[in-house]
């Protein structure tokens, strides 16, 4: 598989799209505040009006028989930018300037009653329409919240300078958004996206070449997702380095047992031999020791054969068959018995009519292995017993149990490993590494169920075959 190349564009990096996100996100932020402020903008532009109004009207009491000549009023109107103003104030007095020709009132607007959600609709409204429209509103005075002011006027010069306060605040929207998403985007690529163009260009390094540590990534203090990120990566390159040094030692080791498997098993034989000799000596100590050298040369004859097993690549062949389980177990039984010492038990508690789709000479091997494997420890008896599926075409559940003293702490830290799996000495720890290959070859597991005083249970899984 060719190796990626980083992405050359810069609008289809993560720092533009990190730009551009953060560009949209100030913005709509700002939609959000528009409408608001523009409301906002309105109200005060109104109640200056009224605040105007309200002077205006005030200056009717220090006129003469508190009448002002039409010459006045219409200056005082033309400064509050009205047609007509009436004040009441809290005694009931009422002062009213107005034009000669008053127009027609198109809207009113109390502001008293109105809600926020209205004057932003208001304000909406006014910015849509057109039409050079005659408002009258009412409200409280700014200059004192106990008088009654109300103003006839024209709306185009609010809407004017409500355009010009909406390209203002749209002119500060936009240099806000651009220096904000600035600061964003540099920082966040300073903390994430240069980040991870290092922890990719470190993984794109070690697939090229797994040995080269000049790619490896510096160890860092950082607390967050990327600090852990990377040291996890470093952690991970190691372990991998590790592992496949060890598959190079055994892949290595694997081919020179295979090359001197033959000849070894051949000696091994001519010894077998001469042993069998032995047995019809006359000397009663050379019958007595010759038992125990016949054991041994079999033991090194399986350690040749289940290394040599262990060592080949590839899945394992499989010639699948409905083949009865207790039979299976029934010959494994058979076989292991005689190696054993006296007063050893295997107690078959499989049903009759139990069948399991597998290759019957694969599922022997791995039965063996965990059989010989309590033995070995020290168990007086194993049981093996099977649950049938519940469905049709579901596994089968093989448990192995031994009456032994338990699996060791060692064996239980190096479980299934093999060549470190064993508490014997002179074990290779590969019994259970080959019965777990056959059953995950076979599209099950073994498992460890429980180890102590009492003894060790083994679960095998196996798919269920025919009736």
């Amino acid at each position: 598989m060719p190796l990626r190349k980083f992405v050359t564009s810069p609008l289809a990096s993560l720092s533009a799209k990190l730009l551009v996100m953060t560009i949209l996100f100030v913005m709509l932020a700002e939609v959000l505040i528009f409408a608001p402020s523009v409301a906002r903008f309105r109200q005060t532009w109104l109640e200056g009006r009224m605040a105007a109004g309200h002077l205006a009207a005030l200056t009717i009491e220090a006129a003469p028989d508190q009448m002002v000549t039409p010459e006045l009023e219409g200056k005082l109107l033309g400064h509050v930018g009205a047609y007509s103003v009436d004040l009441i104030l809290p005694d009931q007095r009422i002062y009213m300037l107005s034009s000669t020709v008053a127009p027609t009132v198109d809207q009113t607007y109390d502001l008293r009653r109105a809600m926020w959600f209205d004057m932003i609709m208001d304000a909406v409204s006014l910015l849509t329409l057109h039409d050079d429209r005659v408002i009258k509103v009412t409200g409280m005075s700014p200059k004192d919240n106990r008088a009654v002011v109300e103003v006839v006027l024209d709306e185009a010069p609010l809407r004017a300078e409500m355009f010009d306060f909406a390209e203002r605040i749209l002119a500060l929207s936009v240099l806000i958004s651009l220096i904000t998403a600035g600061l964003v985007f540099l920082s966040l690529n300073a903390l994430m996206v240069q980040p991870m163009r290092r922890i990719t260009a470190s993984m794109m390094a070690f697939r090229r070449d797994p040995e080269d540590l000049s790619a490896t990534l510096p160890h860092t203090r950082r607390a967050d997702e990327i600090g852990m990120a990377q040291r996890e990566l470093i952690d991970m390159q190691s372990a991998l380095r590790s592992a496949l040094r060890q598959k190079e030692r055994l892949a290595a080791l694997g081919t020179a047992v295979t090359k001197i498997n033959h000849d070894l098993r051949n000696i091994l034989s001519t010894a077998a031999l001469v042993s069998e000799r032995l047995a019809d000596s006359g000397d009663p100590e050379v019958r007595r020791v010759t038992p125990r050298l016949m054991r041994s040369i079999d033991r090194a004859v399986e350690l040749c054969s289940q290394t040599l097993a262990y060592s080949r690549d590839g899945a394992l062949p499989l010639h699948r068959a409905d083949i009865p389980l207790a039979e299976i177990v029934e010959e494994v039984g058979a076989e292991l018995l005689p190696e054993a010492r006296d007063g050893v038990s295997w107690v078959n508690h499989v049903a009759k009519g139990l069948r399991v789709r597998a290759d019957r000479e694969q599922l022997a091997r791995a039965l063996v292995n965990l059989g010989r494997n309590a033995l070995e420890a020290g168990a007086t008896e194993v049981t093996v017993t099977a649950a049938a599926p519940v469905r049709e075409g579901g596994r089968i559940a093989v448990t192995v149990a031994d009456n032994g003293p338990g699996l060791a702490p060692r064996a239980r830290e190096n479980l299934f490993q093999p060549f470190a799996g064993s508490a014997r000495a002179g074990g290779t720890g590969l019994g259970l590494a080959i019965a777990r290959e056959v059953a995950r070859a076979h599209g099950g597991d073994v498992r460890l169920i429980e180890s102590g005083g009492q003894g060790t249970r083994f679960m095998l899984e196996l798919p269920g075959g025919g009736g």
